[in-house]
């Protein structure tokens, strides 16, 4: 696979770090990470205006793409293909979380007579399940992290604890909450890379 010479310089280093990912080279996936990770997480934050939910859907934004990468081709930018994958990804994502509106006639005699529409609150049984085994994905991924990793990672994700509530908990400063919360995300995502390796 040639590289398009219309792109440009960074795309081009881009393209080459694709290529010794796709022969595992783990240095490769770890700098085109670094090369769009906080543009990726911005754009998502804009789009779900949650930082959590941009976190992980960052998280699973790189896993997709990474699972993918051997059909990238250099027709166009890898960040161009990165960021459709992204993008796709937390439409897929604000869908599912929109409730189902169920709209109720007031009056059968009556059409034009109708009550305001009600919203079913929570998931349908497919996306339950669907949120269920996510859910018990990540806590074995996690599970595999050292333990004051998982302990950062279980408080933020799974008992949803601010920073602050982390600080109180494990008698750690802020800052040093993020900064370890920010590594952990970074083992977890290569534990999760690795196993879509070998899926």
């Amino acid at each position: 696979m040639e590289v398009n010479t219309n792109l440009s310089d960074k795309a081009q280093r881009d393209f080459v770090l694709v290529q010794q990912a796709t022969r595992g080279d783990q240095k490769a996936y770890a700098e085109l990470m670094g090369r769009y990770r906080d543009a990726i997480y911005f754009m998502l934050l804009k789009m779900v205006n949650n930082a959590s939910d941009a976190e992980d859907l960052t998280i699973e934004a790189f896993g997709k793409a990474f699972k993918n990468i051997t059909q990238y081709t250099p027709n166009y930018a890898f960040s161009t293909w990165l960021f459709k994958i992204a993008t796709n990804n937390c439409i897929d994502f604000i869908r599912k979380r929109k409730a189902t509106i169920i709209s109720l006639d007031q009056n059968d005699d009556d059409p034009d007579k109708s009550s305001p529409d009600i919203v079913a609150p929570g998931l349908d049984p497919e996306e339950e399940l669907i949120t269920m085994q996510k859910k018990k994905m990540m806590r074995e991924l996690v599970s595999k992290l050292k333990p004051r990793y998982r302990k950062l990672i279980e408080l933020r994700y799974f008992n949803e604890y601010s920073y602050e509530e982390i600080s109180e908990e494990l008698e750690l400063p802020i800052g040093t909450v993020k900064a370890q919360l920010f590594r952990a995300r970074e083992l977890l995502f290569n534990i999760l890379k690795n196993t879509n390796k070998n899926i």
